[in-house]
């Protein structure tokens, strides 16, 4: 089963697809994506008979888009790639699903996804 996952806005976007079959949900996370990210990926796969153990790939949106939703799902989707031992790879752009599966069936890994945020970082410097 391939996860798909984008967390660059506040709607988190899920897609699992084992063959021909394909389960899509959408989250509204806002500021608790920290929180909750793995509780609602944990419900999921519950939800659909399914665990961690059943992902044997993961393709993820590295964005441009929110600087801390990219940082939350890139490190739990990271994570959860190197502890399964399975192979991630990052996208972007509109068809980044059909690329990430694309990629993915090519036997490709990213092993690391670094987020793209689309603009310099905006650093606040102490005030004192």
């Amino acid at each position: 089963m391939i996860l798909l996952l984008d967390t660059s806005t506040p709607l988190c976007k899920l897609s699992l697809i084992d063959g021909d079959w394909q389960y899509d949900d959408e989250w509204q996370a806002d500021r608790t994506l920290a929180d909750n990210l793995l509780r609602y990926l944990n419900d999921q796969l519950q939800k659909n008979k399914k665990t961690f153990q059943d992902i044997k790939a993961i393709g993820v949106f590295k964005g441009p888009g929110s600087f801390t939703g990219l940082r939350i799902g890139l490190t739990v989707l990271n994570t959860i790639a190197d502890s399964e031992s399975i192979p991630i790879v990052g996208v972007t752009g509109d068809e980044w699903q059909d690329l990430a599966c694309m990629r993915l069936s090519k036997n490709e890994n990213d092993v690391l996804v670094t987020p793209l945020y689309g603009s310099e970082a905006h650093i606040t410097t102490p005030r004192k």
